[in-house]
């Protein structure tokens, strides 16, 4: 997509009252956030915008982004924005709130809408619409024969699997599923129908013998040659036939050569063929509608509810159900549906390929232009419809039944968490039930490749998205000092929070803050805090009760107070599921980094070694050791090691001698 970039910045001898904002910040004291302000600069603005299609973006003085839209001619659309009296409440707050507007123009609008739904969910700005939860969809995958590999290496027999990510490997991809347990049913009954293998290319080239899964008749062990070339590649033609809905072909020929082989007497292989048949219908047996279903289609049904919405999508591939998932976009509730389910589906559509046929239970706005941009992305025609009767419009009734009992189950879990949020500020005194949680703990094994974590939890319950960790840095601690473990995070945190955010505007300080632990733990937070001049924020320290039995927690506050609560309080386990997966985050990053620490070298901490030249060392030396142990003049005799690198090596290791 060609297009050129051009930002708008206020400028002084054209609105002297708005000065140019900076994504830093700088400036931003002297722009007062009036409606009268934003929309004298948008018109100052006017004169040079095109009138051809683009992206713009609205800036607020902090350099953050307000809301990004797509125009068939900018000059126009911006112009909308200028007059505030026909703009909804929201609206109205965003101009106030800008300082900065941002224009990309493109050939078409159909480039255009592309570039706004990528921008919307890699900025996320908060006047948009917003799909959240947009995870990554499994896929299985079939490997490509490389008729270049030796008929002895893994590349020669295709491997089936589970994939996520960008589809750059080169072999056949199935999907989406919905989620990974569809997937790992689904590739369970495929290795029992087909036999193909599912072992990583290095382990299929160390095996000796055959592994349990062909004992279980889930694998023909290509990797010992229990199966020829020929009839393996027969099984993976047989399987891509089947993921691609040519299924009955092969029903009827394995049932063919099934009661083929019990005519023979050979029961054996007829029990067998009789197997993978079996499997076959297994698949062919987990649909949860029991309609026709199109070839390849995505069902999407919304159902809203004032400012909350729920959208449904349901994903059918070569006539199979691969599942659905809820999704609930964030809108302001003066959003149209119509808009909802446009922004929904340029969002959802930006990183994954859309299937040939998108059924919405209600019109999309603009679904000629956004059906003309999600085919010149999938490369083929992408067709969007609103079936209004027959076996489409009950997959419509379906999908739209399963969004209103989620939404339904959603806000009354979310009642049921804004209660127990307000019984946190009962507990600890807040002024308000608090928006934000944040939990630290620490994990290590005797000082040993410490981690800190933090997990966040709000009205919608675990901000997965916003957890961090913290690898401890400082090299002056003592091994297993959990004080000043607990010090260094709080101070990395609060640190860049006040670079980022000092007038606490983006939503991103906690109300209240635990730290897994009893008063030293507290202790060492609030010295980091004060330290940081920070003196209004709650923490609590929370320490395990006699013997570490849960539900006798301890309680500590900054006041010196320290208490319990009942056993069967609602808040007292809501607490304890917050500290433990703080706990259970903190040990998944230290497990990470101990395992990552035992793949590591000494070698690749040492300037100028890179993976080649660190392959050459080992291959001359056998090992580290005998590296750190061999004299200048036995480095210099290594292949690809110059003089320089070798005195550069052997100062590495003998630097105190």
């Amino acid at each position: 997509m060609a297009a050129s970039t051009r930002p708008k910045a206020a400028r002084e001898e054209r609105a002297p009252a708005i000065p140019a904002a900076t994504p830093d910040g700088a400036g931003a004291g002297a722009l007062p956030a009036s409606l009268a302000n934003g929309t004298a600069y948008l018109k100052a603005e006017l004169s040079g915008l095109s009138t051809g299609p683009g992206v713009y973006r609205m800036i607020d003085r902090r350099g953050q982004p307000l809301y990004v839209g797509k125009a068939r001619s900018l000059r126009r659309r911006v112009a909308s924005y200028t007059a505030p009296a026909k703009l909804p409440e929201r609206l109205r707050r965003m101009v106030a709130e800008t300082a900065l507007l941002e224009i990309v123009e493109t050939h078409t609008e159909v480039e255009a809408l592309l570039l706004e739904s990528n921008l919307i969910k890699r900025l996320r700005p908060r006047y948009n619409i917003l799909l959240r939860d947009d995870k990554s969809f499994p896929y299985i995958r079939i490997g490509k024969k490389d008729l270049r590999a030796a008929p002895e290496k893994a590349g020669r027999w295709p491997r089936i699997a589970k994939y996520r990510g960008s589809r750059r490997e080169p072999g056949s991809y199935y999907g989406p599923f919905a989620s990974a347990g569809a997937v790992n049913r689904t590739l369970n009954a495929l290795e029992r129908a087909f036999l193909l293998r599912s072992c990583s290319d290095s382990m299929f080239s160390s095996r000796t013998r055959p592994c349990l899964l062909f004992q279980i008749k889930r694998c023909c062990a290509p990797c010992v040659g229990r199966i020829g070339e020929a009839d393996y590649d027969a099984l993976v033609a047989q399987a891509e036939a089947f993921l691609s809905g040519r299924d009955s072909a092969i029903q009827r020929d394995l049932a063919g050569r099934m009661e083929a082989a019990a005519e023979a007497l050979e029961f054996e292989t007829a029990a067998y063929l009789r197997d993978r048949i079996q499997a076959l219908a297994h698949i062919q047996a987990r649909q949860d509608i029991n309609l026709p279903v199109p070839d390849d289609a995505d069902i999407v049904a919304a159902w809203r509810e004032g400012e909350h919405s729920c959208i449904q999508v349901f994903f059918f591939r070569a006539g199979r159900n691969y599942g659905n998932r809820a999704y609930y976009p964030r809108h302001d509730k003066s959003a149209d549906d119509a808009d909802i389910l446009a922004a929904f589906l340029g969002q959802f559509y930006d990183n994954k390929p859309p299937p040939r046929l998108i059924l919405t239970g209600a019109p999309v706005a603009d679904a000629a232009l956004l059906g003309a941009a999600l085919s010149e992305k999938a490369g083929r025609k992408v067709e969007l419809a609103v079936p209004r009767r027959g076996n489409k419009r009950k997959l419509i009734e379906h999908a739209l039944a399963n969004a209103r009992a989620a939404l339904t189950r959603r806000l009354s879990e979310n009642a049921s968490q804004r209660q127990l949020l307000e019984g946190v500020a009962d507990t600890f005194g807040l002024d308000a039930q608090p928006e934000r949680i944040e939990v630290y703990d620490n994990s290590h094994i005797s000082g040993s490749d410490a981690v800190g974590g933090m997990i966040v939890a709000g009205p919608d319950g675990l901000v997965k998205n916003a957890y961090r960790k913290f690898n401890i840095r400082s090299t002056r601690l003592a091994p297993g000092d959990d004080y000043a473990m607990m010090r260094e995070v709080l101070t990395r945190r609060f640190g860049r929070a006040l670079r980022e955010d000092p007038a606490r505007e983006t939503g991103a300080w906690p109300d209240l803050g635990l730290v897994d632990g009893g008063r030293g733990q507290l202790g060492s937070a609030l010295d980091a805090l004060a330290e940081l001049g920070i003196d209004d924020l709650p923490v609590v320290g929370v320490s395990k009760g006699p013997d570490r039995n849960a539900g006798r927690e301890t309680f500590h506050t900054a006041d010196g107070r320290s208490f319990g609560l009942p056993p069967n309080d609602p808040v007292l386990y809501f607490l304890q599921r917050l500290r433990d997966e703080a706990h259970r985050y903190a040990i998944g990053a230290h497990r990470t980094r101990r395992a990552n620490a035992r793949t590591r070298s000494a070698l690749d901490d040492i300037p100028g070694v890179g993976a080649r030249r660190k392959r050459a060392l080992l291959n001359h030396f056998g090992s580290v050791r005998n590296i750190e142990r061999a004299g200048l003049s036995d480095l210099e005799n290594v292949d690809g090691i110059s003089r320089t690198v070798a005195r550069t090596v052997f100062d590495w290791f003998h630097a105190e001698t």
